[in-house]
C-alpha cells in the first residue's frame, strides 16, 4: 500500500485541531443546532439504532458498508469529520458545495474502496468529548448499566435524530469498535437497539492486526500528521499510539503490553483477542435482554455463505428483506487473498493456548436461547 494514502492535508489538520481544542464550544454549538431543529427531530421519539462492533480487523467495516447500502439506513461518513458536532448544518453545507470525489482504496490496503460519502466510524469523536477515560489503558474503559451522563445522553439522542433528519432515513447504524465495551449502556439508552458483534477466527485476525500495526507505524514515519489525525478521530487500535481496551483486568493489559515490548506479537495479540471476546461472551451470557438484541456475525461464514448470513443479519436488525442488497453483496464477499497468515510452530501453539477457551465460549453462546447467533 502506498504510504501517501496516510497524507493529511494541512487544512484538514488545522481545522480538526481547532475543533479538538475547543470541544466545549462545539458541544454548545451542537445544542444550538438541536434547538434550531427541535420540532422536526422530536417527531422521531423512538430510536432503534444498529451498532456494529468488535475488535479492529474483525470485519466491522464490511458489515457497516453492507448495512449502509440499505435504503433505510443513515450512518456517519468520512466527510462528516471534523465538524461532527453539527451534523445537520454541516451536511447542508457539504450538499451545497459538490466536489470531485474519486473512489480510492482506503489506507488499510484491504480492498475496500471508499469516497467521502462512505460510512465510517466517527462516533468516537463525540464519546471522547464527554468521557475522559475511554482510551486510558490503565483504567477500566467499560460503560455499563451503572453508567450515567445525562448531558451526553441528551446530546447523543439529538445527534442521531439530526443525522436521520438531514439524511431522510429512518434508522441509524454506527460502526464503532470501542462500542463493544458500551453495549449494556447503549441498550439502556435505546432499548430497541440492535447489536452486530463481528468475530473473526483468531488466526487470521491476529495476522491482520499485525499487518495493520506495521503498516500504520511505518506510514507515520513518512506522514507524522497522520498520528494526530488518528488520535482526533479516536483510532488507537494500532500504529504509533496503540492502546489496549481495558475491560477491567489490569494484569492482563500489563501482560499484553509486556509481550509487545518483548516482541512476542502473536501471543500478545492473541491474548488481547481472547480478553475482549471473553469479556463480551460473559456479558451476553449474563444479560438475556442484551443477548436477544445481539447477532454474532462470523466473518468466515459471511464470506463462505453470504446469502444466508446476509438474510440473518437483515432479519436480526429488523430491516425489510432487500433482495437487491443480497444480490449485490453476495458475489463480492470472499475471504482475503492479498496476504497469507504465516506463523511458526511456536506461534501457532501460542495462538491455540491463548484463544481456545474463548473460542469454545463463543461457540457455546451461539447455541444458547436468544438471538446471539
Amino acid at each position: 500500500m502506498d504510504a501517501s494514502a496516510f497524507h493529511v492535508p494541512f487544512g484538514r489538520h488545522l481545522m480538526s485541531g481547532i475543533v479538538q481544542h475547543a470541544r466545549p464550544f462545539w458541544r454548545w454549538l451542537g445544542n444550538v443546532e438541536s434547538r434550531f431543529v427541535r420540532e422536526q427531530i422530536e417527531q422521531t421519539p423512538n430510536l432503534k439504532p444498529i451498532y456494529v462492533c468488535g475488535l479492529a480487523r474483525a470485519g466491522t467495516s464490511v458489515a457497516i458498508e453492507i448495512l449502509a447500502s440499505h435504503p433505510d439506513i443513515a450512518t456517519h461518513q468520512y466527510r462528516d469529520f471534523p465538524f461532527l458536532f453539527i451534523p445537520y448544518w454541516w451536511r447542508q453545507t457539504l450538499d451545497r458545495t459538490p466536489r470531485d470525489e474519486q473512489p480510492a482504496e482506503r489506507a488499510h490496503g484491504d480492498r475496500l474502496i471508499v469516497t467521502p460519502h462512505s460510512p465510517e466510524a466517527m462516533e468516537e469523536v463525540l464519546w471522547m468529548a464527554f468521557f475522559k477515560h475511554l482510551h486510558d489503558p490503565h483504567v477500566r474503559n467499560v460503560l455499563d448499566l451503572a453508567s450515567s451522563n445525562p448531558t451526553f445522553e441528551r446530546f447523543y439522542r439529538d445527534h442521531i435524530r439530526k443525522l436521520l433528519l438531514i439524511s431522510g432515513k429512518s434508522r441509524y447504524a454506527a460502526k464503532g469498535n470501542y462500542n463493544l465495551t458500551r453495549i449494556e449502556y447503549l441498550l439502556k439508552l435505546s432499548p430497541g437497539a440492535k447489536f452486530v458483534i463481528v468475530v473473526r477466527h483468531p488466526r487470521d485476525h491476529v495476522a491482520s492486526l499485525m499487518k495493520q500495526h506495521r503498516l500504520f507505524s511505518d506510514a507515520a514515519q513518512a506522514h507524522p500528521r497522520s498520528i494526530a489525525h488518528l488520535d482526533r478521530v479516536g483510532h488507537f487500535e494500532f500504529g504509533a499510539h496503540r492502546r489496549c481496551i481495558n475491560v477491567g483486568d489490569a494484569n492482563t493489559i500489563e501482560s499484553i503490553e509486556a509481550l509487545w515490548r518483548e516482541g512476542q506479537n502473536v501471543r500478545a495479540w492473541a491474548r488481547y483477542w481472547a480478553s475482549l471476546y471473553r469479556w463480551t461472551s460473559a456479558r451476553l451470557a449474563s444479560n438475556e435482554s442484551l443477548r436477544r438484541a445481539t447477532y454474532i456475525l462470523n466473518y468466515e461464514s459471511l464470506c463462505d455463505r453470504p446469502a444466508d448470513i446476509l438474510l440473518q443479519l437483515l432479519s436480526h436488525c429488523e430491516l425489510p428483506d432487500n433482495s437487491a442488497l443480497i444480490e449485490h453483496w453476495s458475489p463480492r464477499l470472499t475471504r482475503p487473498a492479498y496476504y497469507q497468515s504465516k506463523f511458526s510452530e511456536d506461534e501457532e501453539r501460542a495462538l491455540i493456548e491463548e484463544t481456545a477457551e474463548t473460542l469454545h465460549e463463543l461457540g457455546r453462546l451461539q447455541n444458547m436461547p436468544g438471538k446471539a447467533h
